[in-house]
């Protein structure tokens, strides 16, 4: 999984980056100091794995992974060559969501490139420098596919959703709110990487006193509680700057440090939780003595497919799957004894994975 952080200069993007990743981008009080997109790689917490690779003693325990990607705040103006420009733009086209921060807390000592705190501004700010280069986008395919389209069915098809589309983006409407006629247009629509059509999390970035009661009193999150309901989002509330405290701590210290604050999970974790649910996600697991590791799929994913995110070999010469709840595994000590009680199922192709199932693919190519 891939994730894209966007927002202003000074909301805490690069702060909550930092945290995240421990990749130290550069956090300043000053606009653009993340002047080249910083990638880091963080690995999904997952209790289950550390129980079977315990149970299998295996060498080898792998986590899922999410990377992200974070860009140089955008400004107003940003698409046509404000502050850094929209180069950076290109850089998280391919994330599978983007993350929006939005500063929802005062703070005199920390200057808001607007001049004051208002997180409906900020947001609409950030969407139409998105929709400005997702209608540049789609210029630029217009005028590849209006070329051909005399002689060509599907490219006069292309031509017409790009004119709807345009319009549709042009009444400064996100792409997600755009309805295809059909699944071919759906495609298409899927093809061109419109940062408007992806999912969207947005990062509440409060105060420390605020958040312990999860914002609970503070306006500014609850605006933006309202608007991401209205627009199919996902909203978690931190403190980037909690979140570097916490990155600095070792995982028992960590635990402390939360509890003394009145909080169950990182902000990270609340982060994870918002991007499974939001894209639909969910884990499935292997273990043996080698390796205990857990594969990230789509909710539906039936059990060929996922065994081909082993390798396509596996999906390729699909024959069963041996099917096990991971706690009834744990439960039962070993494999064996869960086999013995019925609780290992042997699954076809149409079997939809489910999470925590623990999966032994047999194949042959």
């Amino acid at each position: 999984m891939k994730l894209g952080i966007v927002g202003l200069p000074n909301v805490g993007k690069s702060t909550l980056f930092n945290s995240l990743t421990k990749a130290g981008a550069e956090s300043a009080n000053y606009p653009f100091c993340t002047i080249d997109p910083n990638v880091g790689i963080v690995t999904v917490p997952d209790e289950r794995l550390k129980q079977l690779g315990d149970l299998y003693h295996s060498k080898k325990v792998t986590p899922a992974v999410i990377e992200f990607v974070d860009i140089a705040g955008l400004v107003k103006g940003a698409s046509k060559g404000e502050g850094l420009g929209n180069q950076f733009l290109s850089n998280i086209r391919e994330v599978d969501a983007v993350v929006h921060v939005v500063r929802c807390f005062e703070d005199t000592n920390v200057v808001h490139v607007d001049g004051s705190v208002n997180p409906m501004r900020d947001i609409e700010t950030i969407n139409l420098e998105l929709i400005f280069s997702d209608i540049e986008i789609l210029e630029r395919r217009y005028a590849k596919a209006v070329k051909g389209s005399r002689n060509d069915k599907a490219l006069a098809k292309e031509v017409a959703l790009i004119e709807r589309l345009k319009a549709h983006l042009e009444e400064n409407k996100l792409a997600k709110g755009f309805e295809p006629s059909d699944e071919e247009e759906e495609a298409l629509l899927l093809s061109y990487n419109l940062l408007t059509y992806k999912p969207v999390i947005f990062a509440a970035n409060v105060s420390e006193e605020d958040l312990a009661e999860d914002a609970a009193s503070n306006t500014y999150v609850q605006e933006v509680r309202d608007f991401a309901k209205e627009n199919d989002s996902e909203v978690f509330v931190i403190c980037a700057q909690i979140e570097q405290e916490i990155a600095e701590l070792d995982e028992d210290e960590k635990q402390e440090f939360l509890e003394d604050l009145g909080l169950e999970e990182s902000g990270l974790e609340k982060l994870i939780k918002a991007s499974y649910h939001l894209l639909g996600l969910i884990s499935y697991l292997t273990s043996g003595e080698d390796e205990t590791r857990a594969w990230t799929i789509r909710k539906g994913t039936k059990a060929p497919q996922a065994a081909g995110k082993i390798h396509t070999d596996f999906e390729r010469g699909f024959i069963r799957a041996e099917v096990v709840n991971y706690q009834d595994l744990l439960n039962c000590k070993t494999y064996a004894a869960a086999k013995e009680k019925g609780l290992v199922r042997l699954e076809g192709k149409e079997y939809i994975v489910k999470d925590g199932d623990v999966i032994l693919f047999r194949f042959n190519v």
